[in-house]
């Protein structure tokens, strides 16, 4: 992998322009399709089982910068639930969490595993005094995990109290919107009570009014939280809330909340306001310009003001005069000033002169410079990036000569600040890679990704595999020289290739496990599948259907009925368990 990165960055390179704009040397870079950021890249290769995938970010190999924290997002399909990461976990931050991170120290190969997802019931009823709109009233089916949405509504003149019986996951018991996640079969029940009502009477000061829920009298039922908004007036602010002000969520807050748990009068209160305001006049010496531009400018008191001063070509920022008593920093170009009076500053400039300074560079091995080998002049302080491309059968070293204000002597591609004369080298090692085969079979019925037979792969390359058992068998283990494979009982896990490898992907036959379901009818009418025993797989999805004679109509299922979808309804679904 090493040596493809190197190819795609000569290939690059060769295509790289130079361009010196504002004694900054910019490399531009034209159709470059590999990387060329510095070394410690590492390679991330994402699958998953069946039942999922992963979203973030995505399935396949992707390269990241190395120490960084890449987001690992796994989803589930209908009918499955998220169970684990396996492969090259070290780094993974929790690898039973469907959405986790993992961090880049090396190069990884990680799996998504799902696994089938269990259906529960959910029975859903209210008492008297309101009703629950989402997801209704009933029995409904959900796969095990799945967050429920609970929205129970009061009738007039009565509240919500609370939700009872199978509570263990609802999020909050006390509130008529909530959620319950579904871990197992569970019957609730939305408990409602007469509530009484109260009345609010608000009022306001002069200077402003309240705009919610108005001014006067208005009644709510008991607990209703009722939106508070008072609006000032031009030239007034809000000032507090007074009166029966125990259940106001801020008395200080003009946009706020009161609980409906008594009769309450409250009063809005406004204040006036008043704003000073300062000239600030700047001026320039010398050759440049400023942000606010030169001139008077009118700030109301108290107000930090950011100033800036830009100097032309030729000339220097030197510094602010005047009434810099509340200038942040008089010596910064860019800096602020507060407005607590009338201030006049002047942006001061100076004439500049330009150094130049001499880059040598030069090749030791075999390859080549950005800047080309030779000398190169630049003006003082200029920050020059420098990059090497080594020949094909060799690899960057270092840069060695007057490495002092180099940023990374160990990169190839860096940058050197021009605070004086500099000779520099390039330095090329030769580079060798050793290979290795892995040979793969197979023991039993089923498949292998990369298939059976002989592959070759680069010293240390961490190679995914995967076994996949045929119809009527399943993966047992692998065998053979398994010392660095991932985990010998997972069908999709890796192996590191440090030697020549023989591996087996080992499958057993799967017993079917078979159960009966015996249909009969009480009353006239018939069924779908007919009435008697019918023999299926263990956790089939049976589609089952009545169908009343004339004069007659369905009521509902009875007997084993633990895993029909719904026993009042005609058409429905019995899982074989």
């Amino acid at each position: 992998m090493n040596m493809r990165r190197g190819l795609e960055r000569r290939r690059c390179l060769a295509r790289v322009s130079m361009f010196l704009i504002s004694a900054a040397l910019i490399i531009g870079m034209t159709g470059c399709t590999g990387d060329l950021g510095p070394p410690g890249w590492y390679e991330l290769t994402i699958s998953s089982t069946a039942g999922g995938t992963v979203e973030v970010p995505r399935e396949g190999k992707i390269e990241y910068r190395a120490g960084e924290s890449v987001s690992l997002v796994a989803r589930p399909d209908t009918g499955y639930r998220f169970d684990r990461w396996t492969g090259d976990t070290g780094t993974i931050a929790s690898v039973n969490a469907a959405s986790t991170t993992i961090t880049m120290n090396g190069d990884y190969s990680i799996t998504a595993n799902f696994v089938a997802a269990e259906e529960y019931t959910l029975t859903i009823a209210s008492t008297a005094g309101g009703e629950v709109t989402d997801p209704g009233e009933g029995g409904f089916a959900y796969y095990e995990g799945t967050v429920v949405d609970l929205v129970a509504r009061p009738n007039p003149g009565h509240r919500f109290d609370r939700w009872t019986a199978d509570t263990g996951t609802i999020v909050d018991v006390n509130s008529k919107s909530t959620t319950i996640t579904m871990n197992g079969n569970y019957s609730i029940t939305a408990s409602f009570v007469e509530a009484e009502e109260y009345t609010l009477t608000i009022a306001s000061t002069a200077g402003g009014e309240v705009g919610n829920p108005g001014e006067g009298a208005f009644t709510y039922d008991d607990g209703t939280v009722v939106d508070l908004v008072a609006i000032p007036a031009t030239g007034y602010v809000f000032s507090s809330w007074t009166g029966d002000t125990g259940t106001i969520a801020d008395v200080n807050a003009s946009a706020t909340t009161i609980t409906m748990n008594g009769n309450y009068s409250i009063t809005a209160n406004f204040s006036e306001t008043a704003v000073t305001q300062y000239t600030l006049t700047i001026a320039v010496s010398g050759s440049g310009s400023t942000t606010p531009a030169v001139g008077q400018h009118t700030y109301a008191a108290g107000t930090v003001v950011p100033i800036s001063a830009s100097a032309a070509a030729g000339w220097q920022f030197a510094d602010w005069t005047g009434d810099t008593g509340t200038i942040q920093n008089a010596n910064d170009a860019s800096t602020t000033i507060t407005m607590n009076g009338n201030y006049s500053i002047t942006a001061n400039f100076s004439e500049t002169a330009v150094t130049q300074y001499t880059l040598t560079i030069a090749v030791s091995g075999s390859g080549s410079t950005l800047p080309a080998e030779g000398q190169h002049t630049h003006p003082a302080g200029t920050v020059v990036v420098i990059s090497a491309v080594p020949a094909a059968g060799w690899q960057f070293a270092n840069w060695t000569g007057d490495t002092g204000t180099i940023e990374d002597v160990d990169s190839f591609l860096t940058t050197i600040t021009m605070n004086g004369n500099y000779s520099i080298t390039a330095n090329f090692s030769e580079t060798a890679v050793t290979q290795y085969t892995l040979t793969i079979a197979v023991s039993g019925s089923g498949s292998t990704t990369p298939a059976v037979g002989q592959h070759t792969y680069a010293a240390g390359t961490v190679v995914p595999i995967s076994a996949s058992a045929a119809g009527g068998w399943q993966f047992a283990n692998w065998t053979g020289d398994t010392g660095t494979i991932g985990n010998v009982n997972a069908a999709s896990t890796t192996i590191t290739m440090n030697g020549n490898y023989s591996i087996t992907a080992n499958f057993s036959e799967a017993p079917v496990t078979e159960y009966t379901l015996t249909i009969a009818v009480s009353g006239s009418g018939s069924t779908l599948p007919a009435a008697g025993q019918h023999t299926y797989a263990a956790g089939t999805v049976v589609a089952i259907s009545a169908s009343a004679a004339a004069g007659w109509q369905f009521a509902s299922w009875t007997g084993d009925t633990g895993t029909i979808g719904n026993v009042s309804a005609a058409s429905t679904t019995i899982t074989m368990n």
